[in-house]
């Protein structure tokens, strides 16, 4: 399998779908659910993005045990933004459910899962989260999805990592890429807030498989990042005021990518 995210400096657009079926703030109309993550998906593409992932973030409180719905509403979703947008798409499930994402981008023809608690355990906001590779890899193997991409977080943001705290995360890292890792997300501590510099340098200097940056990158910091991470996951940045909950501010996003096209 050809890894796309190796030294290739891309620059992934968050879609946070709005609440699905059985979330307590679903509307209740899937056509709207699919029409504004397709819309998002169109703006992204115009303004120049390299490639997209979808996410239900909008499905607070996350539940650990995500239902039937989630998994065949996210499906239909990523479906319909990749082919609206022609760019490769990737998808997350929360709260760390993995293997429906992996069953949401087989079936939608998806290019990428990231997953939590890949390696260890950690405790979310939502709950413990203990390490799945060996599940979700097998069950990769099993539903012949070799091709699509499982990157994961390490010492993962919105979690307390006090059972782990005499493993680094670069040690965590090491793990990730031992057991088969595609890629290591680095982030901050919550959505929006910058990954620690040194940390990402690192992990980038101790792993062979990609490194992403998973929060907290804006046009005044791109390049520090852009110069050690072989790709950057964007979702705050790119919406109106900067905050991860309202639409896709196109202008943002082109004048970023001008900036990222200059130091690439």
């Amino acid at each position: 399998m050809r890894n796309f995210l190796q030294n290739q400096k891309t620059i992934i657009g968050m879609i946070h779908v709005e609440a699905l079926p059985g979330a307590p703030r679903y509307g209740g109309a899937m056509a709207e659910v699919i029409a504004k993550a397709r819309d998002e998906a169109q703006l992204y593409a115009e303004a120049g993005i390299d490639m997209l992932m979808i996410e239900n973030m909008h499905d607070v409180p996350f539940d650990r045990h995500v239902g039937p719905e989630i998994t065949a509403a996210m499906a239909v979703v990523g479906y319909e933004v990749k082919k609206a947008s022609g760019l490769r798409c990737g998808i997350q499930i929360l709260a760390a459910a993995n293997k429906e994402a992996l069953g949401a981008a087989r079936a939608a023809g998806l290019d990428l899962v990231r997953a939590e608690g890949f390696v260890f355990g950690h405790v979310a906001d939502e709950g413990y989260i203990d390490g799945c590779a060996a599940d979700v890899l097998r069950y990769r193997r099993q539903i012949g999805a070799d091709d699509i991409l499982v990157i994961t977080d390490v010492k993962k943001k919105h979690s307390s990592h006090a059972i782990t705290a005499d493993v680094d995360i670069v040690e965590t890292a090491h793990a990730a890429e031992f057991f088969l890792s595609d890629g290591v997300i680095v982030t901050g501590v919550a959505t929006g807030t910058e990954a620690s510099l040194e940390e990402l340098q690192a992990v980038k200097a101790a792993v062979k498989i990609p490194v992403l940056v998973g929060s907290g990158v804006t046009v005044e910091n791109v390049d520090k990042y852009l110069a050690v991470a072989d790709a950057l996951i964007i979702g705050s940045y790119f919406k109106f005021g900067g905050y991860w909950a309202n639409g896709v501010e196109v202008e943002r996003v082109k004048a970023f990518m001008n900036k990222v096209n200059t130091l690439r």
